[in-house]
């Protein structure tokens, strides 16, 4: 007797666009349903529907947007956001084997083992910085270091700060494991230093409960500047 297929139920037939939708706020951060239906060329309308029915769910959640400065006529439309259940959803189901294991690391080959493996897990993403400086000669190192985290699925984008400039990661694939071993996070900001050539701060992480991973650069100090700083200190 032949087997047949079960009928799809609307739920499984709009689970791909669903996971569309989730990974482009991942990668945007918090957004309108407008930007979203831009950013994958759909209908907001369409947009909107999967909207409703992950924070259903409770995969997202509806925020009002911050308003700098005067506001305009009428109500501005909210903003979507990732839960904490739907970050769970994304590349965190083997989170439990990753933090007994780095246990296990931890009690046989103490700290210093935890630390040589968290920056062995970083080196990745320095190959990806250093491809995309070599294909890119022109590209800021901290767009560079962006895209590099991006590929390693980090959601990372640059964005202007008051002191400098801020990197901003939307998505943390190890952000539970983070939180048990700092190491993780840690090894990551000695890279960051490291590929920038310049002292680093974090500012948010994930692992610790924020929205966004946050990372000030500072800016450089121009050679003129320094100069001058340096007569006025020795007149």
């Amino acid at each position: 007797m032949e087997l047949q297929e079960l009928p799809r139920t609307p739920s499984d037939i709009d689970a791909p666009t669903r996971e569309r939708v989730a990974r482009a706020i991942l990668e945007l951060g918090p957004s309108t349903a407008a930007v979203l239906a831009d950013h994958l060329d759909l209908t907001t309308a369409a947009v909107r529907r999967h909207l409703d029915h992950m924070c259903a769910d409770g995969m997202l959640e509806a925020r009002e947007p911050r308003v700098y400065g005067a506001r305009g006529r009428g109500r501005p439309a909210r903003v979507f956001a990732i839960t904490d259940a739907g970050r769970d959803h994304f590349d965190q189901q083997y989170d439990d084997l990753a933090v007994a294991a780095l246990r296990f690391l931890a009690e046989t080959g103490g700290d210093g083992a935890v630390v040589e493996f968290a920056r062995r897990r970083v080196a990745g993403i320095e190959e990806h910085f250093h491809r995309a400086v070599a294909d890119e000669p022109g590209l800021e190192p901290s767009e560079a270091l962006a895209r590099a985290l991006t590929q390693g699925g980090y959601a990372a984008s640059v964005r202007q700060g008051p002191v400098g400039e801020q990197l901003c990661q939307q998505h943390c694939p190890v952000s539970h494991v983070a939180h048990a071993f700092p190491q993780l996070c840690e090894a990551e900001t000695e890279m960051f230093s490291r590929l920038l050539g310049r002292h680093v701060q974090r500012l948010a992480t994930i692992a610790h409960g924020d929205g966004v991973c946050t990372t000030c650069i500072p800016r450089t100090i121009s050679t003129s500047t320094r100069d001058h700083a340096q007569e006025r200190l020795t007149s």
